[in-house]
């Protein structure tokens, strides 16, 4: 018999008077059964967050950072069982699902580490006449509950990055895991509710979608933080236009090969990592490699190499340790994807391999000659697909990186020290990684782009400034 999951108000188990299903993308066997919230109980989560708000900004800061560590310790501890669900309910490769386990809990034990530090900062004021005798101190303060939403792709990692750093700075955070894969926020819910935190300052509900709106706009809650489509993060922020949000969007990454990344080994491990970027976690990551822009020089050698890695992915059970790509999040997405292919050939795109579709599992797809005119050429594809481009210079390199209304990372491998500034630079993005993919992410580093992109950052110390705002104390009267 499968069980029916609780949600968690308020920091206890609770159950609604309807229910939903996750199955497994891959086999779509039955994962779980989860209670929905009433509408009744949303109400007594928002309320239990905005009553502790005060008292739970004012906690010391040990009480906070020892709950952080207690769910570090717990993640780690618990990292297979929880790393077997998230495959479950995601369909993401058992290795990829271990590898996120370890970075939740990497993502609450730095969170434990700046909720100790963060000190504010002091300044003297006498450095002019006027501020004789003045000294002001600075410091961060809660702006209020957050609203953390989470996308389907990282379903523990992804709330992490929410639900930390809220803690660490002490602000309550109502969570709204993604339908699709609520479980994994779910156990998450049952570590912290090993630790001290107050009751109402943590909420996990698996709110429908079509239920949001009403929260979105509830003034009690003035902080959201929300990952997803852009389409769906820019609605929610034109809808809210006083309250303080955050929005981790979409992407469409480009991995930039320059002339003198030239010699065998330099293509393999380019070409290595390509490939294993384009595809990890099926592709449904925001900095997944989608376009590969490469000097002619080096071109026609590295899309040899590039091809042979991703026919060497291994796709299938994403139980099996071997293997490296495994389904999309449901058949609707490997369909979408699906069409996207199909469009992008039918008007001139050569498929170098891949191209095919078994339910909801999308083969690993390398294209050549993508015309401009393809949804592929301007959307995310969220999914095991990369384009192959030829380019003349690095200019026109980084000229093609910008043609995107998009901005969230890319990849420029280059020996060239002074390429790497100009990169960092010129390239209208986020994030520029040299020398590999631009699919690496620190969980502690600021994540996050510009354009169509999203604004704020994630990485646990700029979220809690994201979720904070600086007041001064001005002291008057002392002797300097």
């Amino acid at each position: 018999m499968t069980t029916t999951h609780e949600f968690w108000l308020a920091g206890r188990r609770a159950t609604g008077d309807a229910e939903f299903e996750v199955h497994h993308s891959y086999d779509g066997s039955l994962v779980g059964r989860v209670s929905v919230p009433t509408d009744a109980q949303v109400e007594e989560a928002v309320a239990a967050a905005a009553a502790v708000a005060p008292a739970f900004a004012a906690t010391p800061a040990h009480v906070r950072a020892t709950a952080l560590d207690h769910v570090a310790r717990r993640l780690t501890e618990r990292t297979e069982e929880i790393a077997r669900l998230i495959t479950a309910e995601n369909g993401k490769p058992i290795k990829w699902a271990r590898g996120e386990v370890g970075r939740a809990a990497s993502v609450f034990r730095w969170a434990a580490e700046e909720a100790r530090r963060t000190n504010g900062e002091t300044m003297r004021l006498d450095t002019d006449p006027g501020g004789v005798g003045r000294f002001a101190v600075v410091r961060r303060f809660p702006r209020g509950v957050v609203l953390g939403i989470a996308p389907f792709n990282f379903p523990l990692n992804l709330v992490a990055h929410k639900v930390a750093p809220a803690i660490a700075v002490g602000a309550p955070i109502i969570l709204k895991p993604a339908p699709a894969t609520p479980l994994s926020a779910m156990v998450l819910g049952e570590i912290l509710a090993e630790t001290e935190l107050p009751a109402g300052s943590w909420s996990v509900l698996p709110v429908p979608n079509e239920k949001m709106p009403a929260l979105v706009q509830d003034p009690r809650l003035p902080v959201i933080s929300f990952t997803g489509s852009d389409k769906v993060g820019y609605q929610i922020m034109d809808s809210v236009p006083r309250k303080h949000v955050t929005l981790e969007l979409g992407g469409n990454a480009a991995a930039v090969v320059l002339a003198d990344w030239s010699s065998e080994a330099d293509l393999d491990w380019a070409a290595t990592r390509i490939a294993m970027f384009a595809n990890y976690q099926g592709g449904q990551s925001c900095i997944s490699v989608q376009r590969v822009i490469a000097d002619a020089t080096v071109y026609d050698a590295l899309v040899e190499k590039v091809v042979a890695k991703v026919k060497a992915q291994v796709t299938g059970d994403p139980g099996a340790d071997a293997t490296d790509v495994g389904p999309l999040v449901d058949e609707n997405a490997a369909k979408r994807v699906e069409s996207w292919v199909d469009d992008a050939v039918t008007k001139g795109a050569k498929v170098l391999v891949g191209g095919t579709r078994e339910g909801a599992t999308y083969a690993p797809t390398v294209l050549a000659e993508l015309p401009d005119d393809a949804i592929l050429a301007t959307a995310e594809v969220f999914g095991p697909v990369l384009s192959l481009h030829r380019v003349d210079s690095t200019d026109e390199a980084f000229a093609a990186v910008n043609d995107s209304k998009f901005g969230l990372q890319a990849g420029v491998f280059t020996h060239d020290l002074q390429t790497a500034f100009k990169a960092h630079q010129v390239l209208e993005v986020g994030g520029v990684v040299i020398g590999d993919a631009p699919s690496y992410r620190a969980d502690q580093m600021p994540y996050g782009g510009v354009k169509d992109s999203g604004v704020g950052r994630e990485g646990v110390k700029y979220a809690m400034g994201d979720f904070t705002y600086e007041k001064v104390l001005v002291l008057t009267g002392l002797d300097l």
